[in-house]
């Protein structure tokens, strides 16, 4: 029979069976950021107690701005009976003993403790009241599906058993391969924010989705901590109090700040200040949920509050995004022009005028959203536009990860350099590398990938 990618994957052992044994195990993110991942519904909806009832979240509720469980207004129906209240998310059980939970009468009310390791020792999550709360330990199956971990986090640079078989297939079919390698990324990403769909509308999805592209690596967690605080629904209606609101959720607005700036800015700071001033009491943060930025490591152009000045930019404009974001030309167009009298010649908050104008958007930042967001949504609902269009968008710079896995596929032939030259390229070498490569643990000896390949 012939093969297809997804047969190709199934000759993979799954890996819900590999987390099973303890050499196959994983650091788990910080617990902000599983909280993060579960308020986007990425963990599911569906688990079972550990006295074994029931457990469907019907309802993610709000982030607590202040002390107190981690999420408030929820809804959670156990062995289909609804309750609604607060959730606590630890990263273990012991969390809420060590947190002080317990003798916190702010977590009375809590209806559901979420945790993520197991316990060695039997936990119970019991209030100040000495009511226990129902605990959910979330599968590792889960979680590792969720982050995507793969077994490595990288594969060594040599030429793998595949390059024979590959190099016995036609170009047409190697075209074929990597176009369904593709195609599943696509499927991949697009599950990813499906969840969020699910769970919070399709407006939230793509804010997220635009959030997390503009946090780069460093401060990704931080924007999409911030999307999630201010939702694109309460945002869009604000108008001219946008950029006032999210620089003050941020943290980066204090009543000084204009003591610091040049001459030229200290108007627009104070306006800026006065108007965070009204709203404050509605959105500010108490000090232990702040949102945490990483200011260091960046070129100045790229400085986190650029940015957030881009996504208030974005917010302000939402009906000309969702206009626009199924057509990746007009799309990158409009993004790549955005600015403003402001941004468009500062670095920061308080930063001195720059000589020459600063685009708040590179052409690079919105081929991301585009290719990682945008376009896979549209490809896995069966878009044939949104397909020729991923198609025909052309390939970033080459990362090390795109150079070690075509080097692995294909080693130095000349006639596979091609397969370097578009974006759906990289996307489709990135996936074959994570879906095979940095799943074996064999160094190519054992993998399955090549001999299924004799059968492609």
């Amino acid at each position: 029979m012939e093969q297809t990618y997804a047969s190709l994957l199934d000759s993979v052992r799954p890996l819900s069976l590999l987390c099973e044994k303890p050499e196959f195990g994983f650091d788990l993110p910080s617990e902000l950021e599983l909280q993060a991942i579960w308020f986007n519904g990425q963990f599911g909806r569906d688990f079972v107690t550990e006295c074994g009832r029931k457990v469907e979240i019907r309802q993610f509720g709000f982030w607590n701005r202040s002390a107190g469980p981690d999420f408030l207004h929820a809804a959670v129906a156990i062995d289909g009976d609804v309750v609604s209240g607060p959730l606590e998310i630890d990263t273990r059980a012991s969390d809420w003993e060590g947190h002080g939970h317990d003798v916190n009468p702010a977590f009375n009310e809590t209806i559901l403790h979420v945790v993520f390791e197991p316990s060695q020792v039997q936990h119970y999550t019991r209030t100040e009241s000495h009511r226990e709360v129902l605990k959910v330990v979330v599968p590792r199956a889960s979680v590792q599906a969720a982050l995507q971990v793969p077994l490595s986090s990288v594969a060594p640079f040599h030429m793998g058993r595949c390059y024979a078989p590959l190099a016995e297939l036609s170009l047409s079919r190697v075209d074929d391969l990597l176009e369904q390698a593709a195609r599943h990324r696509c499927h991949v990403k697009a599950k990813r924010l499906s969840a969020i769909k699910e769970s919070h509308g399709v407006d939230q999805s793509l804010w997220v989705a635009v959030a997390e592209t503009l946090g780069y690596r460093a401060n990704r967690l931080s924007m999409t901590l911030l999307a999630q605080r201010l939702p694109i629904r309460k945002l869009k209606a604000m108008g001219d109090r946008v950029a006032a609101v999210v620089f003050g959720v941020a943290g980066f607005l204090h009543p000084d700040i204009h003591k610091d700036a040049p001459e030229d800015s200290r108007l627009w700071l104070e306006e800026l200040w006065d108007t965070w001033w009204q709203d404050r009491t509605s959105h500010q943060l108490d000090e232990g949920r702040n949102i945490e930025w990483v200011l260091h490591g960046s070129r100045p152009v790229n400085h986190p509050q650029r940015r957030l000045a881009a996504l208030c930019l974005v917010a302000r404009e939402w009906s000309m995004f969702r206009q626009m974001y199924g057509q990746p030309k007009a799309l990158a167009e409009w993004m790549t022009g955005l600015g403003d009298e402001f941004w468009s010649y500062h670095y920061t908050l308080v930063s001195k005028v720059s000589a020459r104008r600063l685009a708040l958007m590179g052409k690079d930042r919105v081929a991301d959203l585009i290719v990682n967001h945008l376009l896979p949504i549209e490809i896995a609902d069966g878009s044939d536009v949104a397909w020729s269009a991923y198609q025909s968008l052309p390939a970033p710079a080459i990362n090390e990860k795109v150079r070690r896995a075509h080097f692995r596929l294909f080693g130095n032939r000349e006639d596979a350099k091609v397969y370097l030259k578009k974006s759906w390229h990289h996307q489709a070498l990135l996936q074959v590398y994570q879906d095979f490569c940095l799943v074996d643990t064999s160094d190519c000896a054992d993998c399955p990938f090549p001999e299924q390949l004799a059968r492609f």
